[in-house]
């Protein structure tokens, strides 16, 4: 029960690495609002596994605001946010993406942490304290070729979660960020362009341990991380990658 009395939000929490949290987190004794852009998702899973949901689209300021509201309402205060939240463009040359892919990627995978920080850093500091987790993405450390905006957005991330972290310290608010290898959720076909057997098998031989992140992986950092154990720990993006970035 080491997040036991916390009050958390989990971004993207109806699926994916994002589900994974949202286990781990009620296993250990946290109450979890998942906010999810698919809005039955996540009504679904709240009420299989104990949990409150919102229909949110992270890349505009009105949902966050509700969110947030609804957020304090449910559980009276906010100890705990997850920008899990995000998206991709298909591989691709970089003069190739759309202007509209670009601006999607962007403003799920970097706006969203602007705007969650806009209506909950302030209810943070007030209280005193506080524990922020940005998931970013072994592309902001290793690039893979023909994701390029991809992995600048997820750049952008490690280098807001730095900055967060040294602001925000003397406020009693620690910032941290993880770097998950690709997985099975939603995005893994959307990273390798297609999903079959050759792929796959080229995909996981640049992982040295041999197998994709899990949900449960991510789970269990997230939970380290947000918990008091990480009481001394901000401004760090942990790779949880198999060793990927090696």
């Amino acid at each position: 029960m080491r997040l036991e009395g916390k009050r958390a939000i989990v971004t993207g929490g109806a699926s994916g690495f994002g589900a994974g949290i949202v286990g781990k987190f009620l296993a250990e004794g946290a109450k979890v609002m998942i906010a999810d852009l698919n809005g039955d998702a996540a009504a679904a899973m709240a009420a299989e596994v104990g949990a409150q949901a919102q229909a949110c689209d992270v890349s505009k300021d009105t949902d966050v605001a509700t969110l947030v509201a609804a957020t304090q309402k449910a559980f009276g205060g906010i100890d705990i946010l997850v920008n899990n939240a995000g998206t991709t463009h298909l591989p691709a040359a970089m003069e190739e993406i759309s202007e509209e892919d670009f601006d999607r990627v962007l403003a799920v995978n970097a706006k969203s942490v602007y705007l969650t920080a806009r209506h909950i850093v302030p209810l943070m500091k007030k209280a005193g304290s506080g524990a922020i987790l940005n998931v970013a993405s072994t592309a902001a450390v290793s690039p893979r070729p023909r994701l390029s905006w991809y992995n600048a957005s997820k750049g952008w991330m490690v280098t807001a979660t730095k900055g967060m972290a040294v602001e925000l310290a003397p406020h009693g608010v620690r910032v941290n960020a993880l770097n998950p290898v690709a997985g099975e959720t939603p995005l893994l076909k959307s990273f390798m362009g297609e999903d079959t057997p050759d792929v796959r098998a080229k995909f996981l031989s640049t992982i040295p341990l041999g197998r994709f992140s899990t949900p449960e992986d991510m789970g269990n950092a997230a939970c380290y991380l947000c918990s008091d154990e990480a009481s001394m720990v901000t401004g760090v993006c942990m790779e949880v990658d198999g060793g990927r970035c090696i």
